[in-house]
């Protein structure tokens, strides 16, 4: 599987993407030390869809509270057994329909930039599951210390696309402890969950704070994220942010039990939105939807 190198021509900072395995990053390394989670590694993520380094979430990021939804007056059933659908524990369908596709086609790449787009409205197993014919364009750039990946989602045919779309990049800190970890949040809204991690339209005006990680477990959703704001995780005096430069004004935070990672997953609607409706934004016809962050390291 053909992997594409980027590097930062000011520093040792490079980045590894695989367009033949749904455009993920596999690599953020800083002077030869790996930042991204790696967890199961790549395999998994091709042959089950386990999530590790920084994968994208489309056409609904995180999860969906049942196997149907209704957007703009028309119904969707999910088949279990539809081409992508992954389920999580509950059985309700997680992290969309595009994990590890291959079919994501280099436009161009240079030592700096690369750019690959998917064209889902060619894809008709999919659009079973998504009735909506859009092109995604993805577009990472390394320069500068920072990784900025924007996302572009563009309407092709006369139906509106609503975007719901998310990525779930993992980051770790080799050689320290997890319990010192450096956390830094913006303000932001909690949103109150159910049972099954679903947003129950609930939540509560958090301030920006600072804390260790310590022993604290996260798998928590927010809203009302202001563009621009960061979030970061630092110790050992290397520090990642994650900048939500534009699009972006939900998150989900996951640092899991028994892993040494964290994630800050820049999400443009909240969790269940194509469900629930709440927050959720189309890409018209001509009017081509861009969203964008970054990860900067220091």
């Amino acid at each position: 599987m053909q992997t594409f190198a980027l590097a930062d021509e000011a520093s040792d900072l490079s980045a590894v993407f695989v367009p033949g395995a749904g455009m993920i990053g596999v690599s953020l390394s800083d002077n030869g030390v790996e930042l991204l989670g790696q967890r199961r590694g790549l395999e998994a993520y091709v042959s089950a869809g386990k999530t590790m380094g920084v994968p994208l979430l489309h056409p609904w990021a995180n999860r969906l509270s049942a196997h149907d939804y209704t957007v703009t007056g028309e119904t969707v059933v999910l088949a279990p057994d539809a081409a992508g659908v992954h389920s999580d524990g509950n059985g309700l369908p997680m992290h969309g329909l595009l994990a590890a596709s291959p079919d994501w086609q280099v436009r161009s790449a240079t030592a700096g930039e690369l750019v690959a787009e998917f064209d889902f409205g060619a894809r008709p197993e999919l659009l079973a599951s998504f009735p909506f014919p859009h092109r995604l364009t993805l577009a990472a750039t390394l320069a500068e210390r920072r990784l900025r990946i924007r996302t572009t989602l563009t309407a092709t045919s006369s139906k509106p696309v609503p975007v719901s779309f998310g990525f779930h990049p993992y980051f770790q800190i080799q050689g320290e402890p997890r319990g010192q970890w450096r956390v830094e949040l913006p303000e932001r809204r909690h949103l109150a969950l159910d049972g099954l991690s679903i947003p129950t339209g609930e939540g509560a005006r958090q301030q920006a704070e600072a804390f260790e990680l310590g022993e604290r477990l996260f798998d928590d959703g927010y809203d009302e994220i202001a563009p621009g704001a960061v979030f970061a995780v630092s110790a050992g005096g290397r520090r990642i942010e994650v900048a939500f430069d534009e699009g972006y004004p939900c998150a989900q935070i996951f640092a899991p039990a028994g892993e040494d990672v964290i994630c800050f997953e820049p999400m443009t609607a909240p969790a269940n939105a194509l469900r629930s409706g709440d927050q959720l934004r189309f890409a018209s016809p001509g009017v081509p939807f861009g969203a964008e962050f970054s990860i900067r390291v220091s």
